[in-house]
């Protein structure tokens, strides 16, 4: 390639020679020359002085998720958790590509008490904070004491069952719980209650820090902001250090914006709510373009919510029949064009103790249908009719519930008419529990990766009976109201229960009774995406929906 400051002087002595000491011919010259000037520091540029991330292997992501903090102790988002995943670490982890339970902060998985209370905690050594400060046991009990008492919106998955945390030795942790709870190692996994500095942090109720993080995790946070963010990788890990050198987000107001920065290359990876055709673009461009496509099973779930209270679906033949007449595979491939997996439990497939016990009712079995209803007492001169309502802000809720009544009127007439109709998140959220819905299409996300999270915070009633329904707790909140004495008993049974058999063979009954009683019906389980350009190795999606930062690499 030619030098541009050679270039330069070539032009600079043509000029001379063509046009001599003329001032009006000079004029000209000069102005060439200043565009010459131009082209040379543009040249030098080019080739000299490489883009940051071309530079230093900085990896840019983008999303169209919003973040209002980062503080563990309050952040309770997919995003915030993708964040808090990457920044920082927790007594336990899953190991790379399955829902395999591994310690990190721990060195071993808890030692249980007989009685299942209390969990002893061996704690590595040789690990430090981003600010220098070293973790320890007193460290990691400072945090999950303050995670509960600074009463953030996820404090209460740890203080409704932890009665004290403390620091036994310099690397050992105690915590002792109110009641038993096998699936505790699991909640310890959870992204926020991970270890944070004490010299950083307070334990103080509602101190939070929403733009700062310091943490002991593979990258640290140097730039918080509405629009970007930038993670450094933590020099001092103890762990496997980063296959690149830091992570810059990229925050877009739309999925239009998204789709278009990664299609021109303005992002290396893509992550989190892209529209359905965006995807379906990006999946038919991937040969031709050289993107990476990679689709993972996701862990939330859609679903019905049914009110027992509300005739008249406190008939079971009625909830039957609906489930019998429901149709995944459509809503699969017409709404969804195949980005959505059919669901036949409230427990989704990424779990071994799944069971698909609602494939019994079929998808659009219109015999078994109408041969409910008519033992309900219904015919096509006594229809049912049913109030269905969905989220207004969500466009895909829409069609898939248009899709659904659409298939119900074409396949029973008029045995079943639906009544369509629509409310804004945030106020179904505020009246589910006051009954107000017959039937509500909602979505599910755990807080921590086992079946236990996919049953107790629906079918769990802490106060009710068989006369009066749930009064309090877990369907009681879902707007359900369904009590069973039985299914009471075998949650608590699945919580106390070490043996993995024989926890396996109570998710087995628990999902066996929700069949039978239908008090929800299970639709779809989602799928998640994360695209990156044909430059970068390493991208991955976990079960957990977190995406490992450290893993990303250009080639």
């Amino acid at each position: 390639m030619l030098n541009c400051k050679v270039f330069l002087w070539w032009v600079n002595g043509l000029m001379l020679r063509q046009f001599g000491r003329s001032p009006l011919k000079f004029l000209k010259f000069l102005l060439l020359f200043c565009l010459c000037c131009g082209l040379a520091l543009g040249c030098n540029r080019s080739t000299s002085a490489p883009s940051a991330a071309n530079q230093t292997g900085r990896i840019v992501l983008g999303t169209t998720a919003s973040v209002s903090t980062i503080d563990p102790a309050d952040a309770y988002g997919i995003f915030a958790g993708n964040l808090l995943y990457n920044l920082g670490d927790r007594l336990y982890g899953y190991k790379l590509g399955t829902t395999e339970l591994e310690p990190q902060l721990a060195i071993a998985l808890p030692t249980i008490s007989s009685d299942g209370l209390t969990y002893t905690i061996p704690l590595r050594t040789g690990v430090v904070f981003h600010d220098g400060s070293p973790f320890n046991a007193e460290a990691m009990a400072f945090s999950l004491n303050r995670f509960i008492q600074n009463s953030g919106s996820p404090a209460f998955l740890l203080s409704d069952l932890v009665k004290s945390v403390k620091a036994t030795a310099t690397n050992e942790l105690t915590i002792q719980l109110t009641k038993p709870f096998a699936a505790f190692p699991a909640l310890l996994a959870f992204s926020g209650v991970c270890a944070v500095s004490p010299k950083a942090y307070e334990i103080k109720k509602g101190s939070f820090q929403s733009e700062t993080f310091v943490g002991t995790g593979a990258y640290k946070l140097v730039r918080y902001g509405t629009d970007q963010m930038r993670l450094d990788a933590f020099e001092q890990y103890w762990g496997k250090k980063p296959q690149n050198t830091g992570i810059d987000i990229q925050f877009f107001s739309s999925p239009a914006n998204l789709f278009n920065a990664f299609r021109t290359g303005s992002v290396d990876v893509a992550y989190q709510n892209l529209a359905v055709g965006q995807i379906r673009t990006l999946q038919t461009g991937a040969a031709t373009h050289g993107w990476q496509v990679v689709e993972k099973s996701g862990s939330g779930i859609n679903y019905l919510t049914l009110n027992l209270r509300s005739p008249p679906l406190d008939k079971l033949e009625v909830r039957q029949a609906i489930a019998a007449i429901m149709d995944r595979p459509l809503v699969e491939d017409r709404v969804f064009q195949g980005q959505i997996e059919p669901l036949y439990s409230l427990i989704p497939t990424t779990l071994e103790v799944q069971k698909p016990v609602f494939e019994a009712f079929g998808d659009r079995n219109v015999a078994k249908a109408t041969e409910l209803l008519t033992q309900a007492g219904y015919s096509k001169t006594n229809p049912l009719k049913l109030e269905f309502w969905y989220r207004s802000n969500l466009v895909n809720d829409q069609l898939a519930v248009t899709t659904l009544r659409a298939i119900a009127h074409k396949k029973l007439g008029d045995l079943m008419q639906i009544d369509l109709k629509s409310v804004e998140s945030t106020t179904a959220y505020k009246n589910l529990d006051k009954g107000a819905y017959p039937i509500f299409l909602l979505d599910w996300s755990p807080d921590f990766l086992d079946p236990d999270n996919y049953i107790q915070p629906f079918m769990e009633c802490t106060k009710g009976s068989a006369n009066t329904g749930c009064e309090d707790g877990s369907s009681f909140l879902q707007g359900s109201f369904y009590y069973s004495d039985r299914v009471n008993q075998l949650i608590n049974q699945s919580r106390r229960e070490q043996n993995p058999a024989n926890r396996k063979q109570q998710f087995a009954d628990l999902q066996n009774q929700l069949a039978q009683d239908v008090p929800f019906i299970p639709l779809w389980q989602n799928k998640d995406y994360l695209f990156a350009q044909k430059t970068i190795r390493g991208a991955t999606l976990e079960a957990t929906q977190k995406v490992p930062f450290s893993t990303l690499r250009k080639s």
